[in-house]
């Protein structure tokens, strides 16, 4: 397997720094407003399920398990709803990642119902973050599967 071109993030000088500047100040401004980092973990990688980001889907599984992550929330992630593994604010964030990852064909593309338990369990400033990783999340998937990127062990390089 070979990527069909360099991803976009390298090949555009300067891209990828700014790529990584807004992530890096999502993921700080979450932890600043108390969101786990398990949550931002969790979304990640569902959002990456969802689209099939396998580059994304190995970085963001392999930084879950370094950071303590258990395999049975990882391993049942994608059918969160049916397992006992996640409270209900990491359910909140979660159903908010499949709403802002899906917009479109699944009628209402993000359910006030959705957005408002997740604003029973966070502030506007933790759901500011969540949704700007939700966002982050689908732009790395996208440079990721439209340029076919390939993951394998580089990814290491790339995990915090």
């Amino acid at each position: 397997m070979s990527a069909r071109m360099t991803n976009p993030a390298l090949a555009i000088p300067g891209l990828m720094a700014q790529l990584q500047a807004v992530i890096q100040t999502a993921h700080g401004a979450a932890a600043a407003a108390g969101v786990p980092q398990a949550t931002i973990h969790l979304v990640e990688i569902r959002a990456s399920q969802i689209n099939g980001c396998a580059v994304c889907l190995d970085m963001h599984d392999r930084a879950a398990r370094k950071a303590g992550e258990t395999a049975e929330r990882l391993a049942t992630l994608i059918a969160w709803r049916e397992t006992p593994y996640f409270d209900e604010a990491e359910r909140a964030a979660l159903a908010l990642t499949e709403a802002g990852t899906r917009l479109a064909g699944w009628g209402e593309p993000v359910p006030d119902a959705v957005y408002e338990e997740l604003d029973r369990h966070y502030d506007e400033k933790a759901t500011a973050a969540i949704v700007t990783v939700i966002a982050m999340i689908n732009a790395w998937n996208r440079l990721n599967i439209i340029s076919g990127q390939v993951t394998g062990p580089w990814i290491e390089q790339w995990v915090a």
